[in-house]
């Protein structure tokens, strides 16, 4: 009998067979849905909120709305939610609105130079600045329109005009990048404006403020040289917060509150060793609420606004558990409502009390029936001393109904960034709970590097990749071996971006620990990454800057100690490379060098190319793809 394929196979998995696993498969983490909060009715009674669900079959996704009580209960399917919350982009009389679009500038196509070769396919390159993330530049750009409304009239105006700038930010800036003031005088967006190289090694982007009377910008950040972002009015209409970073080329700076209240600004967050990841106003405009990593975990925070005086803000923390507080939706006076999410749990939304004894219920229950109906994996949080004396908080996650009598393969987790938050983050790729069902202990140091445990932590990693995080990932993985539980003959290694880079560098140093290794989109040589990413300022703070310039010791050190292309010679063990194509980022000379080196030392290996993917992988069922040799990579390696 012919064997069908085995995707058709898995799509003729009756749904039934599916939610009778007692464990998470990835099948069953790409049925989840993705839930977000889309805000609260203007009466402050009822949360409205949207979930899409993915089709493999079909490589699409579906999408509903709901509306749900902020004290809980019964979630109702909307069919439309025009008209049922505030247009935040909307002034308070509605005769002005803010939008944004892409505007054609500049020609950079063999077509659009030479028209009469209608049929080439050339982009013509005079600087930097000629791809990002996933996408070549085709001369458009982002740009906020202002829209006046007048006796059943619309006049739409380019606030941006002409200008070779975007707004959103590329490649992942939203809405979230322009706002019109309730009263309709100022629009204030986020831009960066520069061009070319400048663009490429610059973190600077600054606050505009346009005046719609005057058609007049300003500058309202000028003298920070870091990032300005994220601005929000108070309930009074006219006092701007905003997200700052002070040092320009370093994006994982210590991110700021500061508020502007015309010509007086305070940083309320800058005696506070940590950074903001979102904020959101207090509807009496006497503090802010905020979301920040914290001991491996998200949770709430509060600073108060001392308006004009000289008091010192407060911060104090509003929640604490084993969770993740990604976002405040909605202050509603005796309680938020904010999305969570865990290490078993996929996001939903919550209402959550304020005071001492903080409590949260649960509004949206989009994957309940999932949960309820497999197996959970225990999380246990562990602190290790490290090689340096410190003590490094490390998440073990333990598969389901696990045995301490019985031993187990073990994965060091590596995270990608490099000061990206090991937090109760919960990945549709690298999805603790899926690798935990499949049999693994995982390990996943917060080393050094990670926001959450001080600014100093944070910044230990840059120039020094190769240096204190890697003993912080051999003391993780060496204090969890000493376990009964943990078969030592069964340990490998596996990351992507930095954590990708990880593994090729703990390949050339682990002295025979690992049995095998997945590297996803990981650097392989700094000196050609440094060549083709498209980030410089990333490069530039973090590996020190360019090879060719001998005087910089920093740089130096890092193509020369920290470069694993320098240690493949020590390579002999089994690895799994995995890249996107569309990876600007890390492109791809990086995976398919490391390939062939492996294949030519003749080491096990095997590459798992996606042409049309980017740093990651969002496609259904090349996701499903992913897993299923992701799986069957381990199966075979630590057997």
């Amino acid at each position: 009998m012919k064997k069908l394929p085995f995707l058709l196979l898995l799509f003729l998995i009756p749904l039934t067979l599916v939610q009778a696993q007692d464990r998470m498969t990835p099948e069953l983490l790409w049925k989840l849905g993705r839930v977000s909060a889309l805000g609260v009715t203007e009466n402050g009674q009822t949360l409205i909120y949207t979930a899409s669900f993915p089709d493999v079959k079909n490589n699409t996704s579906t999408r509903k709305y709901y509306s749900v009580s902020v004290d809980g209960g019964e979630s109702k399917v909307l069919d439309s939610i025009e008209g049922l919350l505030p247009d935040a982009k909307m002034s308070a009389d509605g005769t002005l609105k803010v939008s944004h679009k892409s505007v054609k500038l500049e020609k950079v196509t063999g077509k659009e130079l030479y028209p009469e070769y209608d049929e080439s396919n050339v982009y013509i390159v005079e600087s930097l600045h000629y791809r990002h993330w996933d996408t070549w530049l085709d001369g458009s750009f982002n740009h906020v329109m202002l829209h006046k409304m007048s006796n059943g009239s619309e006049e739409v105006i380019d606030i941006m005009e002409g200008q070779p700038f975007f707004t959103p930010t590329i490649p992942f800036g939203g809405d979230e990048d322009y706002i019109i003031r309730p009263d309709g005088k100022y629009v204030v967006y986020v831009t960066k404006q520069l061009t070319g190289t400048e663009y490429v090694v610059s973190t600077n982007t600054d606050l505009f403020q346009y005046n719609i009377e005057t058609g007049e910008t300003v500058n309202l950040t000028d003298e920070n040289e870091g990032y300005d972002t994220a601005p929000q009015y108070a309930p009074d209409g006219k006092t701007l917060a905003y997200l700052s970073m002070k040092r320009d080329g370093y994006e994982s700076d210590k991110n700021d509150i500061v508020v502007m209240s015309g010509d007086h600004k305070v940083n309320l967050t800058a005696q506070w060793d940590g950074t903001v990841n979102g904020f959101l106003w207090a509807d009496d405009g006497k503090k802010i609420y905020f979301t920040a990593p914290v001991d491996g975990t998200v949770q709430v925070f509060e600073v108060d606004y001392p308006g004009k005086t000289k008091k010192m803000p407060v911060v104090k923390q509003l929640t604490e558990g084993v969770f993740d507080v990604t976002s405040v939706v909605a202050d509603l006076g005796d309680k938020l409502i904010v999305t969570r999410r865990d290490m078993n749990h996929a996001t939903e939304i919550y209402s959550v009390t304020l005071g001492s004894d903080p409590e949260f219920t649960q509004l949206s229950h989009v994957n309940d029936e999932v949960y309820d109906s497999i197996t959970l994996s225990k999380i246990e949080k562990r602190m290790m001393t490290t090689t340096d004396g410190k003590e490094m908080l490390t998440w073990v996650i333990y598969p389901p109904n696990f045995d301490p009598d019985k031993k187990y393969p073990t994965l060091l987790y590596a995270q990608g960034g490099p000061q990206g938050a090991l937090s109760q983050f919960y990945s549709y790729r690298w999805n603790f709970q899926l690798m935990a069902a499949n049999g693994y202990i995982v390990v996943a140091p917060n080393r050094r590097g990670m926001p959450g445990h001080g600014v100093e932590w944070n910044e230990e990693i840059s120039k020094d990749w190769g240096g204190q995080v890697m003993d912080d990932y051999l003391t993780a993985i060496d204090e969890m071996a000493k376990e009964p539980f943990v078969d030592n003959d069964r340990l490998g290694a596996v990351g992507a971006s930095y954590g990708g880079y990880s593994v090729y560098y703990l390949a050339g140093i682990h002295d025979g620990r690992f049995k095998s290794f997945i590297s996803h989109d990981g650097i392989f040589d700094l000196r050609t990454f440094y060549g083709v990413t498209e980030e410089l300022f990333f490069a530039n703070w973090d590996i020190g800057g360019a090879y060719w310039n001998k005087d910089n010791k920093a740089a130096q050190k890092s193509y020369a100690e920290f470069n694993p292309v320098n240690m493949v010679d020590k390579w002999d063990t089994p690895m799994l490379v995995i890249q996107g194509g569309r990876d600007y980022r890390v492109p791809e000379d990086q995976t398919l060098a490391a390939f062939q080196a492996l294949q030519l030392k003749g080491i096990k290996s095997k590459l798992l190319y996606f042409p049309d993917e980017n740093h990651w992988v969002l496609n259904g069922q090349n996701a499903i793809i992913w897993h299923t040799e992701f799986y069957k990579w381990l199966e075979e390696t630590l057997k």
